[in-house]
């Protein structure tokens, strides 16, 4: 197949699906551990769902540079393995599983990613016991299974955003690298990390409340300046990217790629966890969301390259708790969406483990409440302080805010007045600059701006605006008011 059409035969989608099938009967991969009809999916996009020329182009160059890299994967990751343990200062960066409570980064360049992908492509990865590992899905089957194509134009266009990305990095292959850090926020004391706070600790913060910028159109990734960037994320990496949905999650994948190889080695995040992307690229527009959703052409990233050269684009992934109902506002439930933000947005700069151990928590040290104000060693907390060290390459990474939006809003059903007050809380005591917020034109947060003038006028700290979160939180409970949150401080502090 490396070779050409004219050498493989492989020159329709059909005789690509019979080759798929080929190519896993030589690794001995059980051809009914695909998705139903995904076979028939190949055949249909690349033979019905494209033009001739489109097809005959992906079959003429995109195939065999694929199959290329294939051939090339073994010795891109002997050469990986070998720079692995001193690309940043000694930190380990090799590709490997992040467990669970299992801090640390992987470094990968984009050749390796776009040979990883291309293994996707042709669903050459073993599936079997990935979900007991709390990974997902990485082979592009469910993608191409034929009764969602034929039924979903997006699904039809999520492909064509992933094939546009492959005949990019097929003509011009890009130098970059990338890295992803599984960043944990430690559950129990230690006094040189910011460890997992309660209640009480966020209403004795002082920390001023950052600047927040309100933006009533426009999408996060489209943002002008240097921001982290908020996927709101599924508690699996990467949701439904591969599977027939298109929330806001899989567009960022789709459009980012790069993104989806995070999915190879990333399991399920726990509530204190959350996963950092840097110098992801984006390869394509796009108009719509959900069924709306189209594939609209090209994208040049003109992003900046850092010292590792990653581009200068920052992705945060952090759930929330899917369909909350009333019990978002439970006190518990209060925490969770605190903290998980909170683990997303906080910069622990951890030096090395010999004594000389330090934390990078000016401004974001929470005062520790009377019921954990005893340090405790365990394993567990051991394992997270030992196994972070988490590298001081970001120097400027606290001067960076946070672009973010509805997070736990929309399909998952959480109060959107709600969500972006503990967002703002979590990115305030960050100890991040700002919070540049995208409404997606929400009519539930049109009185935001008023809110949050009101909020800025009394001159709130962290602690004021979390303990009028609670008590806002049981009015609700108890059934005491039916207010939104805005109307509701607003009457609060009037009277």
């Amino acid at each position: 197949m490396s070779r050409g059409p004219s050498d493989s035969m492989v020159n329709s989608g059909e005789a690509l699906a019979l080759h798929i099938t080929n190519m896993r009967k030589s690794l001995s991969l059980n051809a009914n551990d695909l998705t139903p009809y995904a076979l028939q999916g190949y055949a249909l996009f690349f033979d019905k769902k494209i033009s001739r020329e489109e097809s005959a182009n992906f079959f003429g160059a995109v195939v065999p540079a694929l199959c290329g890299l294939l051939l090339q994967l073994p010795s891109m990751l002997e050469k990986h393995y070998q720079k692995a343990d001193h690309a940043l200062d000694g930190i380990p960066s090799g590709l490997r599983l992040l467990g669970l409570q299992e801090a640390g980064i992987v470094l990968l360049s984009q050749e390796l990613i776009a040979a990883l992908l291309a293994c996707s492509f042709f669903c050459l990865f073993p599936e079997v016991d990935r979900r007991l590992k709390n990974l997902q899905g990485i082979n592009f089957d469910a993608l191409f299974s034929f009764p969602y194509m034929r039924q979903c134009t997006k699904q039809e266009n999520k492909i064509k955003c992933l094939i546009h990305y492959f005949r990019r990095i097929c003509r011009c292959m890009p130098t970059g690298f990338v890295s992803f850090e599984r960043k944990v926020l430690p559950l129990e004391y230690h006094s040189h990390f910011v460890s997992y706070p309660e209640a009480d600790s966020w209403a004795n913060s002082a920390t001023p409340l950052c600047s927040i910028e309100v933006h009533t159109s426009g999408a996060i990734e489209d943002q002008p300046g240097e921001a982290l960037e908020v996927d709101f994320a599924d508690e699996y990496f990467g949701g439904l990217t591969l599977s027939y949905d298109t929330l806001q999650e899989e567009i960022r994948f789709v459009i980012n790629p790069e993104l989806i190889a995070g999915m190879i080695f990333l399991p399920r995040m726990d509530a204190n966890e959350a996963i950092e992307i840097v110098g992801v690229e984006r390869f394509s527009c796009y108009t719509g969301y959900g069924p709306s959703f189209q594939y609209a052409g090209d994208y040049t990233d003109k992003k900046d390259l850092d010292t590792f050269k990653r581009r200068k684009t920052r992705v945060i992934a952090i759930d929330a708790m899917p369909g909350p109902g009333m019990g978002q506002y439970k006190l518990d439930a209060l925490i969770r969406e605190v903290n998980k933000a909170f683990s997303g947005y906080v910069h622990q700069c951890k030096y090395k483990i010999d004594g000389s151990l330090m934390a990078d928590t000016n401004n974001t040290q929470l005062e520790a409440s009377s019921s954990r104000h005893v340090p405790r060693t365990s394993d567990s907390a051991n394992q997270v302080v030992e196994s972070s060290q988490r590298w001081c390459i970001d120097h400027e990474e606290k001067k960076i805010g946070v672009a973010t939006g509805n997070w736990g809003c929309g399909v998952f059903g959480g109060d959107p007045e709600l969500k972006v007050m503990l967002q703002w809380l979590a990115i305030s005591q960050s100890g991040r600059p700002f919070m540049s917020y995208y409404t997606f034109g929400l009519q539930a947060l049109q009185n935001l701006n008023q809110g949050i003038e009101r909020i800025t006028l009394e001159e709130m700290t962290v602690g004021d605006l979390w303990k009028k979160l609670v008590e806002y939180s049981s009015e609700r409970l108890s059934r005491k008011t039916w207010f939104g949150f805005f109307s509701w401080l607003i009457t609060s502090l009037s009277t």
